[in-house]
């Protein structure tokens, strides 16, 4: 999945698209899955590139501030 669709709320739909395609995918061939029907990997809860800091680490920084 990604970031993008994650972020813009299309990653359930696609989560739907790819469970019907791979049970499609089963049922015309069947031998070449072990056993079970193939699932989607499970959704991501959020999708970062630069994940937002921590408040602990936030507060851990100094807050002197000089201008020279």
């Amino acid at each position: 999945m990604t970031p993008a669709a994650v972020h813009h709320g299309h990653a359930q739909a696609l989560f739907e698209q790819r469970a019907q395609t791979l049970d499609a995918a089963f049922a015309a061939h069947p031998k070449r899955f072990k056993r079970n029907c193939p699932q989607p990997p499970k959704l991501p809860v959020a999708a970062w590139i630069n994940p937002a800091k921590k408040e602990s680490d936030l507060s851990k920084k100094s807050t002197d501030c000089t201008l020279n």
